[in-house]
């Protein structure tokens, strides 16, 4: 039996994301991109975890993705980040779930997609998410950052509640959807990209091998 299948782990935490889609994202729905490429910053946080024995618990990374034309149809690139407060085998830990090699459709699906790979930075990173309210922000050091807020009517201001139930998803089971109010990036190309006013989405995740 491989090592990847001997070892058992699961995360729980907290995610927070935008991307270059209008709100809602036609992508969750494997349909094509509103802008036909797709360029993303994720941020998670995991409360709860662990990979065999090394303890994820209070783990934070982050990931920036691009892809010239659907996530489905891949050739995108992507770059792991890892905050520096996570010790040397739990980076260890966070870059052998991202390679897909250790199960987890999420991981799995994003590493397939993905042939090409930037190396992993390490760098302070800084979540605060407030799913109930549709508010939060993630900053990656000098790499990245964005900030998110409840979407609002053209008309009154006021705040609409908008959620993605997806009860067979391998993402997540529901989401709330937000208004991503600026997010950048600095990096090598494609891993480069300012967006205002575009998708955001914050929502728990629950990963596991099974």
């Amino acid at each position: 039996m491989s090592a990847a299948a001997e070892t058992e782990w699961r995360i729980v935490g907290e995610e927070v994301g935008s991307c270059n889609c209008d709100w809602a994202c036609p992508c969750q729905f494997e349909s094509d991109p509103t802008h036909g490429d797709c360029k993303t910053l994720i941020g998670y946080e995991v409360r709860e975890g662990h990979f065999g024995e090394t303890s994820l618990n209070g783990v934070r990374f982050a990931e920036v993705m691009a892809f010239p034309g659907p996530v489905y149809e891949g050739n995108g690139t992507k770059r792991l980040i890892i905050d520096e407060a996570a010790a040397p085998e739990q980076r260890d830990a966070i870059e052998q779930l991202l390679s897909g090699d250790y199960g987890g459709t999420y991981f799995e699906v994003f590493a397939s997609m993905c042939p090409h790979k930037q190396e992993t930075a390490i760098a302070p990173i800084e979540i605060n998410t407030d799913r109930e309210r549709r508010v939060a922000s993630v900053r990656v050091g000098e790499l990245g950052e964005l900030s998110i807020e409840p979407i609002k009517s053209p008309v009154s201001g006021e705040e609409h509640r908008v959620r993605i139930d997806l009860p067979d998803g391998f993402e997540f089971k529901q989401a709330e959807i937000a208004n991503a109010v600026r997010t950048r990036v600095a990096g090598a190309q494609p891993l480069s990209f300012t967006l205002e006013n575009t998708f955001g989405q914050l929502n728990p995740f629950d990963w596991s091998p099974a």
